[in-house]
């Protein structure tokens, strides 16, 4: 990927001054592109398309994220904090003890990130833990490594490029750098060159294109906020809401996951910047005026793609939902697999986890389940979409260049969020049978159901950040507390049952972080 631009890197020099800002002008970089033959501009139109042309597989439609780089005092400050942690009744203290006595002053979520257990770092990266090495002068610049500011990079490349730069083996995006704001600012800002449908799935959903080459998946408003979903519809009949894929991001984010795509609301002019930039013949033929003057438009898809089921502005505004997308599949391959606790999908038939109560003792001896991580990464798979009332979880995707070690990326989280006056247990059950969760994930749900911080006005806060805030009404935000306290009292049950260290996997052990794994048993 990088070495379609050609010595771009070299032009900065040792001593950096780290002049640019992340929320500088996003045109800036194009300004850049040299004449043809120059060694130092920026690459030409043709090669930024070759970039960021994205495949029309059906799980290929979203993210990007970068890299988290900590200096080397803040590396041994955090080294030594962890040091603390050690040892069989210093390290389960240590961390409770934190949770007990961190004072809120101001901001919820500022008060949260600066907790011990979003301060954790990361283990020490090499060329196998990054999906994309970028061979820059700063490998051999002793001061460019203390500054991570200051990469070649960092002033000239796009924002949704140095997000893909930035995947790791260990996170979509890291917890503090300011790419992920200056993306999300740019799907908010720039201009729309080109619009198409996106093949594949139910509902109608569409590929935009920026001016600076970046792509995002467009998730148009279907359903008000206020309207719950109807208690007789089946999860996999019901509607992909936009305001759910905002929700997940920020969630996901206070979760400290980080597996979700940056994700934002946008208000669109249907007219000027969907109709008379597509040219997508079959999408433009759907555009019509109705009776009350609004325009509208339906698109083509699987089921509600009809004048039935047309999307009307007001007159012709509409909001909706851009996913940043992940690399395209040519440059960054990605797995699919299927969800062991996947649903039948089907009207009267249940599929085996729902009958079979041992069915997570078969799963536990399956290659893929029986070492590492992943059945961890799926139980925090389980928590996330209980908060969030998500029944429609049959896939998830991983990056093939990090193996089976490695974070799954919670992808398409349309149908969260749909009814606040329902807590649909099923979802759970990964978590009951299996009575397994990180150490982590466990001390963060104690600490978001705390009254200091509380889950639902973190998001809440977070949630105002966006452009078309509010997101969530409170009812939705009430049954996140009301549904994190549920998950809770599973987890005791588990440790009631068979015992804390049975239950809980320690990941936060030093030998942990040096290998990105869970000590095995």
């Amino acid at each position: 990927m990088i070495d379609l631009l050609p010595k771009l890197e070299r032009r900065s020099s040792s001593a950096c001054s780290c002049s640019h800002t992340p929320s500088e002008d996003p045109q800036n970089w194009a300004k850049h592109r040299a004449k043809p033959g120059s060694e130092s501009g920026w690459p030409n139109k043709h090669t930024l398309r070759i970039l960021q042309d994205f495949s029309n597989e059906p799980n290929s439609n979203l993210s990007s994220h970068s890299l988290e780089k900590i200096t080397v005092g803040e590396r041994s400050e955090a080294l030594k904090r962890f040091e603390q942690l050690t040892g069989d009744e210093k390290r389960h203290t240590a961390l409770d003890s934190a949770l007990k006595n961190a004072a809120v002053k101001g901001s919820r979520l500022s008060a949260l990130f600066e907790h011990p257990l979003y301060t954790r770092p990361l283990p020490p990266l090499i060329d196998e833990d990054t999906l994309f090495n970028v061979n820059t002068d700063i490998r051999f610049d002793p001061k460019a490594a203390e500054n991570p500011e200051c990469h070649p990079w960092n002033d000239s490349y796009p924002n949704w490029l140095r997000f893909h730069i930035g995947i790791n083996r260990y996170e979509l995006y890291s917890r503090h750098n300011p790419v992920i704001d200056a993306m999300l600012k740019d799907l908010v800002s720039q201009r729309i060159t080109s619009v198409a449908m996106k093949s594949g799935g139910t509902q109608l959903k569409l590929i935009m294109t920026f001016q600076n080459y970046g792509q995002a998946l467009f998730k148009p408003m279907k359903q008000t906020r206020e309207q719950e979903t109807p208690p007789d519809f089946f999860y996999f009949s019901d509607f992909e809401r936009h305001n759910a894929e905002i929700a997940a991001y920020h969630l996901d984010r206070i979760l400290d996951f980080r597996r979700v795509p940056p994700v934002t609301g946008r208000l669109v002019n249907m007219t000027k910047e969907i109709r008379d930039v597509t040219r997508d013949k079959k999408l433009w033929r759907t555009f019509f005026i109705s009776p009350a003057n609004n325009i509208c438009f339906y698109g083509e898809c699987s089921y509600y793609c009809s004048t039935e089921h047309a999307l009307c502005g007001k007159p012709d505004q509409i909001e909706g939902s851009l996913a940043a997308f992940l690399p395209d599949l040519a440059l960054a391959k990605r797995r699919t697999w299927r969800n062991p606790w996947r649903r039948s999908y089907h009207k009267r038939k249940k599929a085996e986890w729902e009958v079979d109560p041992d069915y997570c003792e078969e799963v536990k001896q399956t290659p893929l389940y029986d070492s590492g991580t992943r059945l961890l990464d799926i139980m925090d798979m389980t928590i996330f979409d209980f908060l969030m009332g998500n029944m429609d979880r049959h896939h998830y995707e991983t990056f093939e260049k990090f193996g089976n070690e490695t974070f799954i990326i919670h992808l398409d989280n349309g149908r969260g969020f749909g009814k606040h006056s329902h807590d649909e247990l099923s979802i759970l059950v990964p978590l009951s049978q299996c009575c397994r969760v990180k150490r982590s994930t466990h001390l963060r749900l104690q600490l978001l159901a705390k009254e200091e911080f509380r889950l639902s006005a973190l998001m809440e806060e977070s949630l105002q950040t966006d452009t078309l805030s509010p997101i969530l009404i409170r009812p939705h935000l009430e049954a996140m507390d009301r549904r994190l306290r549920l998950v809770l009292q599973v987890l005791a049950d588990c440790i009631e049952k068979e015992g804390y260290s049975n239950v809980v996997e320690d990941d936060l052990l030093v030998e942990g972080l040096n290998t990105g794994t869970a000590p095995q048993r």
